[in-house]
């Protein structure tokens, strides 16, 4: 745990961010061509979290509510815990959304992931921000593998709560 004067010197240097843990979990779907047409699992788990608070809570910055993610993914039928990399962009003010967009590889192949929370309004929160509509595409040649609805599932929020800390 951080004493107070390291939280002070961190603040003062701007440096000072947080992290936290977040598991979503639930089930995708191939496009035809691509593999299985039931559905199958999916899930990803990420560590994302601003490592700057002042470039992070900027509105006329590149950074604002936008952190870094990794992690693992999981998609049934094409990888199992294939680390990802990417951003957690919310979008509160502007679009009503959350935005996951990570990349990862599997058996050669370039994958980009990109899922959204949408229509977020303070009355629907419980719904906007524990559902995920998602598409993954093959990077290289552009085409749709698979689409996904992920869930932050309520039994993991504690957990998710305690893994707030410092970064």
């Amino acid at each position: 745990m951080a004493t107070m004067s390291t939280i002070a010197r961190l603040a003062s240097e701007r440096r000072i961010g947080f992290k936290m843990d977040e598991v979503m979990s639930g089930e995708h779907e191939f496009q035809p061509g691509h593999g299985p047409g039931e559905r199958r699992p999916m899930s990803f788990r990420v560590t994302w979290g601003p490592t700057n608070l002042f470039k992070w809570l900027n509105p006329w910055g590149d950074e604002f509510l936008t952190q870094p993610l990794d992690g693992t993914v999981t998609v049934d039928g094409l990888c199992v815990d294939a680390p990802c990399s990417g951003t957690l962009a919310l979008r509160y003010f502007t679009e009503r959304k959350i935005r996951y967009d990570f990349r990862f590889s599997n058996a050669g192949r370039s994958f980009r992931f990109v899922g959204e929370k949408v229509n977020i309004w303070p009355w629907n929160l419980h719904v906007s921000h524990t559902t995920c509509y998602g598409e993954l595409v093959d990077e290289t040649s552009g085409e749709l593998v698979s689409r996904s609805i992920t869930f932050f599932r309520f039994r993991t929020a504690p957990a998710f709560i305690a893994s707030l800390r410092l970064a």
